[in-house]
């Protein structure tokens, strides 16, 4: 982060700084945490579920902290600067740094897709720039300031995630980012409780062009109508990628080989190595974002074969005679579709001799369509010709029943309460040799199953 004066930071937040002489010093990170509080930065005590940032101040002057900005009244050893809302300074802040800079935003958000599009542009554009991303899955109104804020002066290109959960967020969010390239991966049912529809989705992601400036680029998924006529119902310009002859960036002679892509792009081969049709998609999102930065598809092809995957989201996993996909970190009804399309792959690679495993946590924050969603997550089980369906959690028996139901095949489920027991369970279920799928979404804490294949089956 660039060096700050504390009364530069007072007057962009808009908050005189309490009486005492501090006017020479100057902040240089940013902590929302006392745990991690560094010298030199300034802690946001910020209100949460389980905690109240205010009760920390202390302690993070204690680590070196050299100013605080409060919502309320405290005692503190140090100079604060008190605002009405402590996460909306947080953002004001960050709005302002952007501001102070002339490196290039590009703000990615989607239904699924979007921390994985955001390392391959990285990783890409790194080879050129000087870039910074966001860490973990920074997406949200703490995430995305933090992201801003920790970019050196020196930076020439910032890729940020925008995430959300309901109505106003990515609006809110894309005005603090300020992006000179604004992406939209696609539309999925996803976050239902807070959004209700598919066409409130629509609304909310394609709201991402609101923070562009008029020479913004805007590029949403040319695969997706709902999502196209959308974006001509804004009247502002925008590009698509996707499979679609029409599309500006366009794949072509896609195949999947197990863990592995390949397809076309402009006549150049393009091998990624990535599993699945959803990380074809990605893949072609980041180039379109990359083209707008110079490098040739040929630079982007060389690039992308040297890509690591991604912790959590279909990550693989040798443990003895057993392959694992590790897809922990979250799911909807099309990342789980397309975790699937995956496990058939690699079961299509094996030969029959390989049994393929789906140990599925539930789907959460669906709302009314729970229910729905996960029995057509089942017949998608069944359609991919899993042999095990381990259920995991009340919602997912209903995945189970219609799997049961729609199988046309030898297929068997189980269910357990939660995770705890299945984990108990596991040398009695699993066999060598499986091919297995762990996905669910992170309150179904799937990760401990993983754990336990590592602990049990790692050579």
């Amino acid at each position: 982060m660039k060096e700050l004066s504390i009364e530069i930071v007072g007057r962009i937040l808009n908050a005189p700084i309490a009486p005492g002489d501090w006017s020479r010093l100057s902040i240089t990170g940013i902590s929302t945490d006392s745990r991690t509080t560094k010298a030199g930065d300034c802690f946001f005590a910020l209100p949460g579920e389980r905690f109240d940032g205010h009760d920390h101040v202390a302690a993070a002057f204690a680590r070196g902290a050299v100013c605080a900005v409060v919502s309320r009244d405290i005692e503190a050893p140090g100079p604060l600067l008190k605002v009405a809302d402590t996460i909306v300074a947080l953002g004001d802040l960050a709005r302002a740094y952007r501001r102070m800079h002339a490196f290039k935003v590009v703000a990615i958000t989607g239904s699924v897709g979007k921390t994985t599009t955001r390392q391959i542009v990285h990783h890409v554009l790194g080879r050129h720039f000087r870039t910074h991303q966001a860490q973990k899955n920074f997406n949200n109104t703490i995430g995305l300031p933090l992201t801003l804020l920790n970019a050196r002066p020196d930076d020439e290109v910032i890729v940020a995630e925008l995430g959300a959960n309901q109505l106003g967020e990515i609006a809110y969010l894309t005005r603090i980012a300020q992006p000179n390239v604004a992406v939209v991966t696609n539309v999925h049912p996803a976050h239902l409780a807070g959004f209700g529809s598919l066409d409130t989705i629509v609304r909310e992601k394609t709201a991402i062009a609101q923070g562009l400036a008029d020479d913004g680029v805007f590029i949403v998924n040319g695969d997706m109508e709902i999502l196209t006529a959308a974006c001509r119902s804004l009247g502002r310009p925008f590009r698509t990628f996707g499979r679609s002859p029409g599309a500006d960036y366009r794949a072509e002679r896609i195949t999947h080989h197990g863990l592995t892509s390949r397809f076309v792009i402009e006549g150049v081969p393009v091998e990624l190595p990535l599993p699945g049709p959803g990380n074809v998609e990605n893949a072609l999102s980041a180039w379109a974002v990359c083209r707008q930065f110079g490098p040739t598809v040929e630079e982007f092809a060389q690039a992308v074969r040297t890509l690591s995957g991604v912790a959590m989201r279909a990550e693989p996993l040798q443990l003895g005679t057993l392959t694992v996909l590790n897809d922990c970190y979250n799911a909807s009804p099309a990342s789980m579709k397309n975790a699937l399309a995956i496990l058939a792959g690699l079961r299509a690679e094996a030969g029959a001799k390989r049994r393929t495993v789906f140990v599925c946590g539930h789907m959460a924050e669906l709302g009314a369509q729970s229910e729905a969603l996960h029995a057509e997550l089942g017949r998608e089980v069944a359609r991919a010709g899993v042999d095990l369906l381990v259920a995991v959690g009340e919602p997912t028996r209903t995945t189970a029943q219609a799997a049961r139901e729609a199988a046309t095949h030898d297929l068997r489920a189980v269910c357990f309460d939660d995770t705890a027991s299945l984990c108990d369970n596991l040398e009695r279920i699993i066999m060598e040799y499986d091919i297995i799928l762990v996905k669910g979404s992170r309150t179904a804490r799937l990760e401990t199953v993983v754990q336990g294949l590592i602990k049990g089956y790692q050579r």
